[in-house]
Formats: structure tokens, C-alpha cells, sequence
């Protein structure tokens, strides 16, 4: 079913003002804008690194935070300063030639989340030049020459992003984890949000530059009156959460239009707590950037159970159709699919196919009957596992892959997930498509994406602990990422067996209660109640608490995220594991696709290609170049022909490049950047480097 919304759309077309994102010229040669240039396509003009001489690539300089952690950061650069931020979330210039410190700024709060990128905003006589950049619930502006925070901003340089949103400020979690986006005078944010009962809304909000003072708000969840009211139960603006937009949105400087990919409602896996389609999560909206007033939206899962979010911007092409050109916006999958919009009204242009799919066998979950997608391009992930996908890697490990497969229920996507036996998702959880986005060439409207192929195996159980004891906090809150078992699905969500010989109890809690890298901090939690999920944690103790539960125990809990690994840990099925693919969007045929990354000790015996885990995207140049890192095992930063797919030149970085580079030019020659920080492998260290590469001698 093709859920398309117009508002209003010839009359704001026809308000809309021609405007840049600020007074400053944009330069060719700078990386001013995360994403590389408002249209986030990660495209760069500069040609000095080319292919014929990009094997004369060498390190240049790097700059090493000292601190551990790792980074998902995409920097910024601008007039040769590079901004970016450390694992800790501490603010830093370095001289973009040479590496060199120039400020630094601490807040003094370290940061616990992913900080991703940066926002620049400049004053039309380019006096007034600042640095917009989240510090897990806070949004600071500095000084773009000083670091020093704006006085007249806020209060004392800072917005708090948990005020103005409906709910209690003092137990709401909410973080940036990606950056503004700017227009005029104003910035545009969403932010991050538990995927567990109690959240915040996500709800859209716009901030006056100058001042810090909110200008408009666009509830994600519908208020009474608003469009999209009736496609949740009555009181869910008040009750629900989530539904925001984590992965950052793109804006069109021609006509002031902001597209925001949203994310799911909490819970992620049951919803009968919010029957019906819930507008407006997992949708690719498209606002007025001057009001925060819906033009259209495209609504990509109606109730989603899956957690199949849009998770990256949005990109901004041109696609030839017809002997047509057309102004489109092209949004990536987890599932694995390309979304192509006409960006004035939101029709697709390629047609969706709509199918009809099972019923829930939960109590009081109803499931959505109809789901649609694309019919082209083709899928760039595999869609459904079967037995003949299986790993051959050993004999062993493919029947043992054949035994477990076979205890499991592998129908494809949409399948709502049961308490009687595991269900494959597949790709999985993480994608298909990630956060770090794809890039996208204008020369010759190819797209480039990197993408993970995981099966997941997952199950619901259904609550039956007290909610009001360290067990039923444990259950409500944590099985999501650590299971009933606490066995976690390490590297990303990590074991709790045996917690209390790596951790003390006060660390236990001030993790609980400040969260860490994918984990929120759980300020909702009063603190009888983290000290008895502490003890549940680390003691087995399950303690009960007196008094009424903070939130209303859900009927089911997700019984924990489970990669599909064989028994030596490695994916259970064949590869490859991860692909780089190129996607002409005129025709929306493949030009390649390819394996990315590898798992160094299978690769020593011989077992070469198979493609890993990958975060942070691609970027493309003018000088027919692809430079990728993401690759999770082993640290290598690479560059293919955009052409062919052909490997031209690699490098072993300090640790993984997890991160999207940047690309920009300094008198004259030609640097690209990536910061390296791993901590997606937890059998190896993390750390938070920005290495830069150039030629040897600039051509």
C-alpha cells in the first residue's frame, strides 16, 4: 500500500525561498557539512588523487585523542581547520595540513554515545562563525575560532535537548548522536532515544541559531487534531516513545524542504500497547524547513515489530527517467532496499510491490496485513535465508549451521516474530544498509552502498517476573541487547555472565545510569530500582521493591538479540558477509558489486573475500576513486575504482575505520581523513585516532 501524504504542497512550493545554508560561499575544496555537502551524496570535485596515482597515497599526519572508546565520527573542514570529536565527546580543531592542535573544548560531561559529525553555521559577513555539536542530551555552540562556548546561546552556550518535549525532563534519555542540520538562522535535530519503555518522543524540533530558542516542533507521534492521530491508540502522545529520527536528515537548498528519516515506536518488537500503522515511525518525511509543516511523507513498515528504521540520510540525486530529469531523493534499507522519491510530492519512482503477510500469534499484538517495497533496484542484501546458504567453512561447522537452522522459522521479511520457536531476520538488525550512509555520483547517477549481511535468530517470551523486582527490571529493560540468558551477542551487545568479576557494583550502576556506546542511560529507573537490577545482574539476587512500577510491564520481552554464528563464531552462513555495491539509478540496474572486508586469520588460510561487518560509508571523487573503511576485523582503509570495483590501494589503520571519511584540499593538495577508533571487536582494543592521507608529492 503506497501511504503517500500531501499537505498544502503547490502553496509551500510556491513560498519557499532560494537560500544557501549560510552567507559564505561554499568551496569546492572544503568538507563543510557532514555528508560532504548539503545534499549529503559524500561526492567530492577534487581530482589530485586519482587513479593513476592514488598508489602514491602515504600518511600525512594523525592526531591521536588519547582516549579509548572508538569513533563514528565523520569531521568537518573548513578554511584548513578540521573539526571533529573524541570518544569522550570533547570538541577539537586540529590544523587541517598538518594535524596540529589549535582548541580543544571539554564540557566537562563525558559523552557515552555515538557523536557522529558536526554542524558550521557562518553570519552573511562570515564574523560570526560557529560549531554546532550534541553532547549527549545537550547541543552546544562554539566559537568556531576559540572553542569557547556562545554566551548569548542557550544558557551559557548550551541548549538541553530533554526540555520541551511533554515529559519529565529529569528521567528522559535523549542524545545527538548525529548532527544538526542547518537553514537560515535556524538548525534542525532529532536525536537518540531507548528502544524500551519508558522514551521520549521523537518529535522534530528546530532551534533559532542566535539564541537557542525552540521555533518549531513536528510531533512524530500525532497530538490530538494532527494528521496521523488516528493510526495510534488515543492517549499514545502521552505514553508512547521513540519514533526519531538517530541517523540525521538532509535538506534541499533549493526549495527549503528537510527529509527526515524516522525510526520505530518503543517497544521495537511488540506493539499491543499501539495498534495500528503509527504514523509517523519509519517514515521518510519531507517538512517545510522554515515551519516544520508536512509536505509528504512515505511511510516504509506500517507497526513496525522488526526494528526496521530508515538508518541513514537521506541522499539528494538526479535521476533520468524517461528522457526526463527528476529531482529525487534516494533513502537506503536495512532491509536491504532503495527507495526513490520524486522530492517535490513524494511519488516513487520506481514502482512498489505490496504483499499481504501472517498475523501476529501474540495477545493483543495485531500485526500490519500489507507491507510494500521497491521493484527495483533489486535488493543489494539477500533477502531469505535457506539451507543451501549455509556456511561451508568446515564440515562440522555447516551441519552444525544445518542443525540449528532447522529448529528455526526462515520465511523472508515481515514474519512477526513468535514465542514458540526463533525467527530468522534476515539481513539482519543491523542492516543491509547502516547508519554511515551510501555516497552518490553526479557524473554518472551511480549509487554506492556498503552493506551487512548477518542473519539474526530471535524470539519473544512472554513477562511473567514481578515488575517490580531486579529479574522483571532486568527483563523490561535489558534482555533487548543482553538476553534472558545475559549471554549477550558480543561484539555489539556484550556478556553479562560473570559481570561482577570485571566490574564492581558502583560501576555496574553508573553504567546503568549514564549508558555506554549503543547502551542509553536509564534515568527513568529510581534508585531502589537500579540497585536491585544491579544485584540481579551481578548476584543473581532478585530483590523486590515496594511501590507502583515507573512503567506498566509489557505483555512480551524480547528474549535477546542472537547472530546467527556457527560454533567457532563466525557468521553461519556463506558468504559473502559484507558487499560494496553500485546501483545506476537512471536504470536501476547493478554496474558491480563486490565483497568488502575480511576476517584476518580465516584470510591466512586461505579463505580470502568473504566480506565482514561494515560501519560508516563510502565516498567518490571526481578523480574516479571509492574510499571506504567501515570494515569491522581488519583495519583496512581502501580505495576501488568507481568505475569497476577494482582494488587500487589499501592500508592497515591504528584501529577499524568505523567511521564515513572526508575528503577536502589545503594550498593545494589533496588530504582525506578517517577517523579510526574500532570497539565493534571486542577481541581487540579501541582507541580514537584521525589519520590523514595525501600523495606523496602533490601531481
Amino acid at each position: 500500500m503506497n501511504q503517500l501524504r500531501f499537505g498544502w504542497l503547490i502553496c509551500i512550493l510556491l513560498v519557499l525561498p532560494l537560500h544557501s545554508q549560510n552567507a559564505e560561499t561554499t568551496r569546492s575544496q572544503d568538507w563543510r557539512v557532514y555528508g560532504g555537502n548539503p545534499d549529503a551524496t559524500h561526492y567530492s570535485p577534487l581530482e589530485q588523487i586519482n587513479r593513476s596515482n592514488v598508489k602514491q597515497l602515504e600518511l600525512a599526519w594523525s592526531y591521536d585523542t588519547g582516549e579509548t572508546g572508538g569513533l563514528q565520527t565523520s569531521p568537518i573542514e573548513i578554511g584548513g581547520v578540521l573539526y571533529a570529536i573524541s570518544p569522550s565527546q570533547k570538541v577539537l580543531a586540529v590544523d587541517a595540513a598538518n594535524g596540529k592542535l589549535k582548541w580543544k573544548f571539554d564540557s566537562g560531561i563525558v559523552g557515552t554515545q555515538p557523536a557522529r559529525g558536526l554542524a558550521y553555521w557562518a553570519s552573511a559577513d562570515n564574523q560570526d562563525r560557529r560549531i554546532i555539536v550534541g553532547v549527549m542530551n545537550f547541543v552546544y555552540e562554539l566559537n568556531a575560532e576559540t572553542g569557547k562556548p556562545i554566551p548569548t546561546f542557550g544558557t551559557d552556550g548550551r541548549i538541553d535537548l530533554r526540555e520541551g518535549l511533554g515529559r519529565d525532563v529529569a528521567t528522559g534519555f535523549i542524545a545527538l548522536t548525529s548532527p544538526a542540520v542547518v537553514y537560515k538562522d535556524l538548525f534542525i535535530v532529532g536525536g537518540r532515544l531507548p528502544e524500551t519503555l519508558p522514551a521520549l518522543p521523537g518529535d522534530i524540533r528546530a532551534y533559532d541559531v542566535h539564541t537557542g530558542k525552540q521555533r518549531w516542533i513536528f510531533h512524530t507521534i500525532p497530538h490530538p487534531g494532527e494528521f496521523g492521530y488516528n493510526t495510534w491508540p488515543k492517549d499514545a502522545w502521552q505514553k508512547s516513545g521513540g519514533v526519531n529520527n538517530w541517523t540525521g536528515m538532509t535538506l534541499d537548498q533549493k526549495t527549503g524542504i528537510v527529509y527526515v528519516p524516522t525510526g520505530s515506536a518503543a517497544f521495537d518488537f511488540y506493539g499491543g500497547d499501539r495498534i495500528g500503522d503509527d504514523l509517523f515511525a519509519n517514515c521518510e518525511l519531507a517538512l517545510n524547513a522554515e515551519t516544520g509543516q508536512r509536505i509528504w511523507h512515505f511511510q516504509g513498515v506500517h507497526h513496525d515489530i522488526w526494528d526496521r528504521d530508515f538508518p541513514s540520510p537521506p541522499v539528494l540525486v538526479t535521476v533520468k527517467k524517461d528522457g526526463k530529469a527528476i529531482n529525487a531523493v534516494a533513502q537506503t534499507s536495512k532491509q536491504g532496499f532503495v527507495f526513490l522519491f520524486d522530492r517535490a510530492n513524494g511519488s516513487p519512482l520506481y514502482p512498489l510491490e505490496t504483499k499481504k503477510y501472517p498475523a501476529s500469534d501474540l495477545k493483543g499484538e495485531v500485526a500490519a496485513t500489507e507491507q510494500s517495497l521497491p521493484t527495483k533496484p533489486a535488493p543489494y542484501a539477500r533477502q531469505r535465508l535457506t539451507e543451501d546458504m549455509l556456511t561451508n567453512r568446515t564440515p562440522e561447522a555447516h551441519q552444525w549451521a544445518l542443525e540449528q537452522f532447522r529448529t528455526y522459522r526462515s520465511e523472508g521479511q515481515f514474519i512477526p516474530l513468535s514465542t514458540k520457536q526463533n525467527t530468522i531476520i534476515f539481513p539482519g538488525f543491523d542492516g543491509g544498509a547502516e547508519w554511515g550512509g551510501p555516497a552518490y555520483d553526479p557524473e554518472t547517477g551511480i549509487l554506492y552502498v556498503n552493506s551487512n549481511e548477518m542473519a539474526w535468530a530471535v524470539e519473544l517470551a512472554e513477562n511473567k517476573a514481578d515488575p517490580q523486582s531486579g529479574k522483571g527490571i532486568y527483563q523490561s529493560q535489558c534482555t533487548i541487547c543482553h538476553r534472558d540468558d545475559m549471554k549477550g551477542s558480543p561484539p555489539l551487545f556484550p556478556s553479562l555472565v560473570g559481570v561482577r568479576d570485571r566490574m564492581t557494583q558502583d560501576q555496574i550502576k553508573e553504567r546503568v545510569q549514564k549508558g555506554k556506546g549503543r547502551m542509553p542511560a536509564f534515568p527513568n529507573l529510581t534508585p531502589d530500582e537500579v540497585n536491585a537490577l544491579v544485584l540481579f545482574v551481578s548476584e543473581g539476587e532478585n530483590k523486590e521493591i515496594s511501590g507502583k512500577p515507573v512503567q506498566p510491564q509489557m505483555g512480551y520481552r524480547f528474549s535477546g538479540y542472537t547472530r546467527f554464528l556457527e560454533s567457532e563464531r563466525y557468521p553461519a552462513i556463506a558468504p559473502p558477509w559484507g558487499t560494496l555495491n553500485a546501483i545506476n539509478l537512471n536504470t536501476g540496474d547493478y554496474e558491480w558489486k563486490i565483497p568488502i572486508g575480511e576476517y584476518p586469520e580465516l584470510a591466512d588460510q586461505g579463505m580470502k573475500n568473504t566480506g565482514s561487518e561494515n560501519y560508516g560509508g563510502p565516498i567518490v571523487t571526481a578523480g574516479g576513486l571509492i574510499f571506504i573503511g567501515a570494515t569491522n576485523y581488519d583495519k583496512k582503509f581502501r580505495v576501488f575504482d568507481k568505475s569497476t570495483g577494482d582494488l587500487l590501494w589499501e592500508t592497515t589503520l591504528p584501529f577499524s575505520g568505523n567511521a564515513t571519511p572526508i575528503t577536502y584540499e589545503v594550498d593545494g593538495k589533496q588530504y582525506v581523513v578517517i577517523a579510526a577508533g574500532g570497539g565493534k571487536d571486542t577481541k581487540s582494543p579501541s582507541g580514537g585516532v584521525y589519520v590523514a592521507f595525501a600523495l606523496k608529492s602533490a601531481q
